[in-house]
């Protein structure tokens, strides 16, 4: 993604060593076992209840409850990261959740009845605390503060998208593996140790600083931070509060989202919808080829190849512009998934979803870029946590209605619907034009830096 001549390999290599200066080589592993819990718990709720209740029903609701709390909860753990810090927020979230999973294991291994289990997965997804998006607001932060290229902060979000493909492909292998050798209770109480300690570890890295409001930096004057602004009453002066004088410090109205924004949360709404879709594809057709147990190694391929993909995306040249890169992601999903409707035979099959997973991460980690790119710094860890739920939102709302239709008429209709989102993410892609965030000029922190170098920028328009 650079302009200095070298090989795609060694601008990737370039840029993720920058990547890992920023953080330390620390950082990334915590936040990514922090993040795998998150993967862990929504298949693992699933089997779990399965087991011990017998009751796909069951299981089914207590697996909807969670997720449907993480996308509910999932902006506002966001908000409160970018009101109080990621380090008190993280902490809080990751320990209460291990509690939560805990609690949802006991219940089920207890054999409690079906509305408590359910209303326990809707505690453990509304306390999920987030470690994926906030690591990638965290190091996006520190890329700004630190007077990044604009390369370096795309190889970071190329890099934290590549930690989350990979988390959600080895969080579900490992469900399913502890599943067929003891119990999946394993797994859920492996997630729920996990979540305690590298979420903890990730909250209380001195990385944390990134994302702290002013006034709480321990040691020095509250500069205003990265998200915020703050005004001082002067010395001696009245303050706004009856009976106070001296300096008070008030917090700024929040920008609002600008227009762009929604479309780019619902291109990610549609990306979700294009998962679960294929994932309800998959498990009819491996189902009716009596070879079900393939349909999570069927998944894991596609995942890894977004994974590599994902990695790839930093030896891009610069001159290739976001909205540039979104169309063509986009529309190679478009063009990727459509051979699923023919597909026939499990080594098709394979070679087509294998395929259509070099389409995923990039579409991702270009509409992170956007988004970062489109919002205020104060608003970030939110946009992120809102972004999450929509693509969680749109899975799970996918896997649901695909799921039948997929029972009672086969893969066809639901790789058909994945063909049909991923249109719509394309038409997205071509019609909505997301800003770039300008910022206070005299606030270095807040300037965004062009996406195109200024000859390029002359020479096209995208």
């Amino acid at each position: 993604m650079g302009t200095t001549g070298k090989p795609g390999r060694g601008r990737a290599g370039d840029a993720y060593r920058r990547v890992i200066g920023l953080t330390g080589p620390l950082l990334p592993c915590v936040s990514f076992l922090g993040r795998l819990p998150t993967a862990t718990i929504q298949f693992g709720s699933v089997l779990l209840v399965a087991r011990t209740h017998g009751s796909l029903t069951t299981a089914g609701l207590t697996g909807g409850a969670l997720a449907l709390g993480e996308v509910v909860c999932g902006p506002l753990v966001g908000r409160l990261a970018d009101r109080h810090g990621q380090r008190t927020v993280v902490l809080a979230f990751s320990l209460v959740n291990a509690v939560a999973v805990a609690v949802l294991v006991a219940g089920a291994l207890a054999g409690l009845p079906a509305p408590a289990l359910v209303l326990l997965g809707a505690v453990a997804g509304a306390t999920v605390p987030l470690v994926g998006p906030l690591a990638r607001a965290r190091l996006v932060a520190l890329a700004r503060r630190s007077g990044a290229s604009e390369a370096t902060v795309g190889a970071a979000l190329s890099f934290e998208s590549t930690l989350d493909e990979l988390s959600f492909v080895l969080g579900p292998a490992l469900v399913g593996l502890a599943a067929v050798l003891a119990h999946p209770a394993y797994a859920m109480a492996a997630a729920a140790a996990l979540v305690a300690t590298c979420g903890t570890a990730f909250a209380l890295h001195p990385t944390s600083h990134a994302t702290t409001p002013a006034g709480e930096h321990p040691g020095r004057p509250a500069d205003p931070p990265v998200h915020a602004r703050v005004e001082a009453v002067p010395p001696g002066s009245p303050s706004s509060v009856p009976g106070v004088t001296g300096p008070l410090r008030t917090r700024p109205p929040r920008p609002p989202m600008p227009p762009g924004v929604p479309g780019l949360f619902a291109a990610l709404a549609l990306q979700g919808a294009v998962f679960g879709a294929c994932q309800a594809g998959i498990t009819a057709f491996t189902g009716r080829l009596g070879q079900a147990d393939q349909a999570g190694l069927v998944y894991a391929a596609m995942g890894v190849m977004s994974a590599v993909a994902g990695l790839a995306m930093a030896a891009v040249p610069e001159r290739v512009g976001a909205r540039t890169r979104w169309r063509l992601a986009t529309g190679a999903a478009l063009a990727l998934s459509l051979p699923l409707l023919g597909a026939r035979g499990l080594p098709a099959l394979y070679a087509v979803v294998t395929v259509l997973g070099v389409a995923y991460a990039p579409h991702l980690i270009t509409v992170f870029g956007l988004l970062e790119r489109a919002v205020a710094p104060s608003r970030l860890a939110e946009t992120m946590g809102v972004a999450t739920s929509a693509l969680v939102g749109g899975q799970a709302l996918a896997v649901a209605v695909t799921g039948r239709l997929a029972e009672t008429h086969g893969p066809t209709p639901a790789f058909a619907v994945a063909s049909a989102a991923a249109g719509l993410t394309f038409v997205l892609a071509l019609t909505v034009r997301p800003a770039t965030y300008a910022g206070d000029p005299g606030n270095a922190l807040h300037a965004r830096v062009p996406d195109t170098p200024p000859a390029a920028r002359d020479r096209r328009r995208d």
